[in-house]
């Protein structure tokens, strides 16, 4: 009689344990960089990321097609007048309620200027200090970046640009991090890949190229909730499951 009894107790624990179908989204954290620099939106693939971030955010914040829904979302870019220069960080109140073509309008208002400098090392501490302020430490941390990746070091060239990026304040903020960095070219996504230094942080690239395949996914004429081609592709390629690996 023992065996039934423990086995229907295992069997109720596990559906206490088993949050409700139409409860809150688990916790975790999503952060938007973009990238306003001069370069970057001289290159030819600014607007197209302008316009894919915008569904890319709205889509994670509904929830589209299993996409990973986060209960916080800060959106800031990665650049300044100078190096070290620190950035405001929009919250997911400001983006609530609004369409897609809101969003990007929202995204061209805010940040309007063109940065000459991209500083990565200032962005990423500025996401490791207000992700401490908000308390968001115990939750899994997303950051995705629309950039052409290319670092502005004054004094530094080539490898040596990538080497300088600096993680470590994101190493142990969380419990998972990945760094996503979108819209950069091939050579560039494999210099972060090959000499970007980390230890715990998960970072994946995808080619500009590859980017832009969003288009033929997107129909027209479907409402938002129904465009599962393109809430497909985004798990697919943009989301994807990184494992952790360490730089060379």
């Amino acid at each position: 009689m023992r065996r039934p009894i423990f086995v229907a107790a295992i069997a109720a624990l596990a559906l206490g344990c088993t949050p409700p179908k139409d409860g809150p989204p688990p916790k975790s954290t999503l952060v938007i960089g973009l990238d306003v620099s001069g370069s970057f939106r001289k290159g030819g693939k600014f607007e197209d990321a302008l316009e894919f971030a915008s569904l890319y955010i709205y889509a994670h914040m509904k929830g589209f097609h299993d996409l990973k829904r986060p209960t916080d979302v800060f959106v800031g870019t990665m650049g300044g007048q100078k190096t070290g220069e620190a950035k405001t960080f929009h919250p997911i109140q400001d983006l609530t309620g609004k369409s897609p073509a809101q969003i990007e309008a929202s995204l061209r208002a805010w940040f309007p200027e063109t940065d000459p400098i991209t500083d990565y090392n200032a962005y990423f501490e500025r996401v490791a200090v207000h992700v401490q302020r908000q308390n968001l430490g115990l939750a899994p941390l997303s950051i995705v970046m629309f950039s052409d990746g290319v670092p502005d070091m004054p004094g530094v060239r080539g490898d040596d640009l990538y080497r300088r990026i600096k993680l470590e304040p994101l190493e142990y903020i969380s419990r998972s991090v990945t760094v996503r960095l979108l819209y950069a070219s091939p050579k560039v996504a494999q210099r972060w890949e090959k000499y970007v230094p980390r230890k715990r942080v998960r970072l994946w690239t995808q080619d500009a190229d590859v980017m832009q395949g969003w288009r033929r996914h997107k129909l027209a004429s479907a409402p938002m909730e129904r465009q599962d081609s393109l809430w497909s592709w985004i798990k697919n390629v943009v989301d994807f499951r990184v494992r952790r690996g360490k730089a060379l």
